[in-house]
């Protein structure tokens, strides 16, 4: 499984598999945010699949799937305050793992400084240029 840490808080990754899901609890992650929607691609696991797995493992799930190229603000909103609100280091997915950081960067506007956020996205190897208006 190829995933990035981004802050000691946060992780993203592209699409997940159900075996995954004991990897991601065993790195200590507590949750798991989908962001993909089912059938973007066939042979793409079922958002249930995970979700059954995640739960099963004693983790939380969180279904906040987004299409690709949208980024809703009430998506902004509730990665914002389910990442208030979880205990513990969450694990994010979507395709490729774009869409997870960039709305963990989205959302962390406010709390952490731009430059910070900036440098973190960077670190875990995602260009984002379209950010810096809103950093």
């Amino acid at each position: 499984m190829d995933y990035k840490k981004v802050t000691d808080q946060f992780a993203v990754a592209p699409q997940i598999t159900i075996e995954d899901v004991a990897t991601i609890k065993a790195l200590g992650y507590v949750a798991i945010i989908n962001n993909r929607p089912d059938g973007e691609a066939p042979g793409q696991p079922l958002i249930q699949d995970i979700k059954s797995q995640t739960l099963a493992q004693g983790m939380q799930f969180i279904d906040l799937p987004i299409v690709s190229g949208t980024l809703p603000m009430e998506a902004i909103q509730q990665t914002k305050a389910t990442l208030d609100q979880i205990d513990g280091p969450v694990f994010a997915y979507c395709r490729t793992g774009t869409r997870s950081i960039t709305l963990w960067a989205l959302s962390q506007i406010g709390t952490l400084d731009g430059q910070e956020i900036s440098s973190c996205v960077n670190n875990a190897g995602y260009d984002l240029p379209f950010l810096a208006p809103y950093l």
